[in-house]
């Protein structure tokens, strides 16, 4: 039988102090203190504080990354860094200034611009963590998601549901670049990860560039569900959301409220869930993706969540609250509204990069992890 020893360090060191709510400073108490450490026990009276706040106090703090600072260190990675076994991926994550260096955007949210250069492939592995990938600009690069190639373009969704093989290759004589955004933070403050590597080479079928991707074929019908394929239950089939189907839909609920028929979530403010056509739910178990379409001159209605969100520029200009911050952004430009803090958005008038005239935001957060522990909650503070 293993003895403790007497010589494991005591996590915290309990002081007595002269407090409301706290007992009255005395030598038994001390003596009472010091017996908790030998035994690593802390008193709840000491931390409740901490431990059961009136509201969250989140870890993260807001930040914005800019895309034309992140762009050009992407590239410069693509001249110096290799992609392949071992480092696996040119991904470059954001990290929350507060959380300690670590490579989280969020307590529970990973966040990271992924480049391959042109005749790449990144190899084929995969993992428990749920992931995605957004393409604010460009195309050339194939998800190979077992071994189902995908063509990635500019304003489409690609989610990707945990322990699927999948790989990338870059078809194209340019370098790519778009978003990832996985639940590593989560599955690792859970201690849940699994990694596997895969084959050191695709096949020469899966090194295809068909236009439509099988999962597609089969799931990409709005509202029809093949009768023969039934969802595996761990997250969407469909391996695509294309953009021109996300546009169309935005752009009907700003017409349909023109018209005066109901639609949007707010006036001048329209948005879509990306949902697992199977099954109606969010496409991923930890990970709800969404995009939000903002008319020029709209200012949102200030809201607050339990949970995190990451939110990308896709099109337009505007000017983004987040508790105490305030920034204009543009084109790709990311940044993170930790839990609970207030968040709100102006859409300024239209601008030249954008294609739509509105401010086209790409949403993703950790809202599925509350609501099925029951811990989802949201406010909408007085203006």
């Amino acid at each position: 039988m293993t003895q403790r020893s007497d010589a494991t360090p005591s996590p915290v060191h309990l002081e007595a102090v002269d407090a409301p709510g706290q007992p009255t400073p005395s030598a038994a108490l001390d003596e009472l203190y010091r017996s908790f450490e030998k035994e690593l026990l802390v008193p709840l009276w000491t931390e409740i504080g901490d431990l059961m706040p009136a509201h969250p106090q989140s870890k993260a703090q807001p930040h914005l990354w800019r895309w034309n600072d992140l762009l050009p260190l992407a590239e410069r990675a693509g001249e110096l860094v290799p992609v392949g076994r071992g480092g696996e991926r040119r991904a470059i994550a954001l990290a929350n200034p507060s959380l300690g260096g670590r490579p989280f955007v969020a307590p529970t949210l990973w966040a990271a611009i992924q480049y391959l250069m042109p005749g790449e492939d990144a190899p084929e592995h995969r993992h428990t963590q749920h992931a995605f990938r957004f393409v604010v600009e460009g195309e050339g690069v194939w998800t190979v998601v077992g071994q189902d190639p995908v063509p990635m373009r500019r304003g489409d969704f690609l989610p990707q549901a945990g322990w699927n093989w999948h790989a990338h290759h870059n078809a194209t004589e340019k370098p790519m670049a778009w978003i990832d955004g996985l639940d590593i933070p989560f599955q690792y403050s859970a201690e849940a990860p699994f990694f596997e590597f895969g084959r050191e080479r695709l096949s020469d079928a899966e090194h295809g560039t068909p236009d439509r991707s099988r999962s597609e074929r089969l799931w990409g019908h709005p509202g029809l569900r093949p009768l023969a394929s039934p969802a595996g239950g761990r997250g969407t089939p469909l391996l695509a959301y294309r953009w021109e189907h996300t546009n169309r839909a935005l752009a009907d609920q700003l017409e349909l409220e023109a018209e005066g028929h109901p639609g949007t979530v707010e006036p001048g403010h329209a948005a879509v869930r990306f949902c697992d056509p199977s099954t109606g739910s969010d496409v991923l178990p930890t990970i709800r993706a969404e995009m939000h379409r903002i008319r020029p001159g709209v200012q949102t209605q200030p809201v607050q969540e339990v949970g995190a969100s990451v939110y990308q520029v896709f099109d337009g200009s505007g000017t983004v609250t987040v508790g105490s911050q305030r920034w204009t952004v543009t084109r790709g430009d990311l940044f993170v509204v930790p839990s609970w803090q207030p968040f709100s958005v102006r859409s300024e008038a239209g601008s030249s990069d954008s294609d739509s005239g509105s401010l086209d935001l790409f949403r993703f957060s950790d809202s599925p992890i509350f609501e099925a522990l029951g811990l989802h909650r949201t406010h909408e503070p007085t203006r």
